[in-house]
């Protein structure tokens, strides 16, 4: 909006005509201070201007009490009169000493200041001197009123004359100077708005820095607490399979060697029993208290279900320790399925049947994948948050659906000539397009308290996209399942 449509219109002859020149402004807005400077100005023009009308009005008053025949009307003009310039002498008073009752703003300038008190007005002189002889004429007896009265004569010449040329010289000087103060104040509130938008432009552009570098702290920060994390997590569990290695591959060694130390002594004792099928009494009672037949039979069963249970230790021994690779300082070349296949070994207490639903069943149709270039670890950690994702879906879909088949699908396969692709599939309840739109959010999370932080998805994308140069993309409808897709380049450059 131009200047001109900023000021009033009286205003417009002080820009036009070159007094106060100043380019064209837009909105600016001070109510207080526009209104407060506004209501002054228009108090002082009011007073002067009603000092004019008192005169006026006084005069008129003076004329009626000489010409009135009637008493009663005669008393009643004279306390008129007498109201009249006692309101006009506080007003006279309050606009040459600023009197505090109309908080006038700021002292008369000098130019009025000379209207009142110097040549050629004298104002103050002759307001003074017009009171005074109303007050003289007030005191005039009835039967002593007369058209001819000194006092009614000066005051009637001073009314028209001389005194009202002085009022609209002075009422005149208060409403320019008005208009001057008034566009000042226009000019300071384009320059504070202007001040204001500056600094509120700053203060906007420093707001989002700060959100900027809040967020970026926040999204550090959750990423070295889930990377301390599972720092310590794979420390532990690489001690774990330091104390545990050793003892198992000493059973585990020894166990075969158990094995046919046993079959040689029951080779033996069939020996025994055909050389000696009579054998004394105590060692028949002995036969029978032990069952011996039962133990013949049994105790090569024995061995080896506890071989078994020994390449079970060791298969998860061998999982934990590849999942408790935390360096990540340099990339390897890694074996997707080997990462894939510890994971679902390290979470087989989690897909085994529960109290309240079936056990989960891991398909996996695997590719033919070469090594991938990567930080082992942190593909660990990406494996094992979406299957636990999967696991958690297919936990919450088992209680709407207790008989419905729990499946998680993880396939691999070529993306390309220098990609690899995983899918990691469940047939649990889907998303909703609002859930799947924020769900790599940081601290989003569907779970109930203590039991999600949000991070999960959003570390495995930042790992996938911005560590791996890679991509995460997920398919899921409500009543559909979820399918998390992503891909990684076979080397990184």
């Amino acid at each position: 909006m131009a200047l001109k449509s900023c000021v009033s219109r009286s205003d417009r002859h002080l820009v036009e005509s070159g007094v106060l020149p100043m380019a064209a402004m837009r909105n600016y807005f001070n109510l207080e201070e526009i209104t407060t400077a506004r209501k002054i100005s228009a108090a002082v023009i009011n007073i002067s201007g009603r000092q004019r009308m008192l005169s006026q009005r006084t005069a008129f008053f003076c004329m009626r009490l000489v010409c009135s025949q009637n008493e009663v009307e005669k008393a009643k003009l004279r306390g008129n009169l007498l109201e009249a310039i006692e309101l006009m002498e506080k007003s006279h008073r309050d606009l040459i000493n600023i009197g505090s009752s109309i908080n006038l703003g700021s002292p008369p300038s000098a130019t009025l200041k000379a209207m009142y008190f110097e040549p050629p007005l004298y104002l103050d002189k002759q307001v003074r001197a017009y009171i005074d002889r109303i007050k003289a004429l007030v005191q005039v007896p009835d039967a002593e009123l007369m058209l001819e009265n000194p006092h009614l004569l000066y005051i009637i010449e001073a009314a028209g004359g001389d005194l009202l040329e002085a009022f609209d010289a002075v009422v005149s000087q208060y409403q320019q100077e008005s208009e001057i103060e008034q566009f000042e104040i226009d000019l300071k509130q384009v320059e504070l708005y202007q001040e204001s938008c500056a600094a509120t432009a700053k203060a906007e552009a420093q707001a989002a820095e700060i959100d900027r570098a809040l967020y970026e702290l926040k999204q550090t920060q959750a990423q070295l607490l889930h990377s301390e994390k599972m720092s310590s997590l794979g420390a532990l569990m690489a001690s774990i399979v330091h104390e545990i290695n050793n003892p198992v591959s000493f059973i585990y060694g020894n166990l075969s060697h158990a094995a046919i130390y046993t079959q040689d002594l029951l080779h033996l004792l069939c020996l025994y029993q055909e050389c000696y099928p009579n054998p004394c009494p105590e060692i028949t009672a002995k036969i029978e208290e032990i069952d011996l037949d039962f133990l013949v039979e049994d105790l090569p069963k024995v061995i080896s279900s506890m071989q078994m249970g020994s390449n079970r230790i060791r298969e998860i021994v061998k999982s934990m320790g590849n999942f408790s690779r935390t360096d990540n300082s340099n990339m390897t070349m890694c074996d997707l399925h080997d990462s894939i296949d510890s994971t679902v070994l390290i979470l087989r207490n989690r897909l085994n049947s529960q109290i309240d639903r079936r056990d989960i069943q891991v398909v996996k149709n695997y590719g033919k994948l070469p090594p991938v270039e990567c930080y082992s670890g942190q593909l660990n950690q990406v494996f094992m948050n979406l299957i636990t994702n999967a696991i958690d879906a297919l936990d919450e879909a088992s209680q709407n659906q207790p008989y419905a088949a729990l499946k998680i699908l993880i396939t691999t396969e070529l993306a390309g000539p220098d990609r690899v692709r995983v899918r990691i599939a469940d047939t649990g309840t889907g998303m909703t397009p609002q859930i799947k739109e924020r769900m790599f959010e940081q601290f989003f999370t569907t779970k109930e308290v203590g039991k999600g932080t949000g991070l999960g998805l959003s570390i495995v994308y930042k790992i996938l996209v911005e560590n791996h140069r890679g991509s995460l993309r997920c398919e899921s409808e409500p009543c559909k399942g979820t399918e998390f897709i992503l891909e990684l380049p076979i080397q990184q450059t």
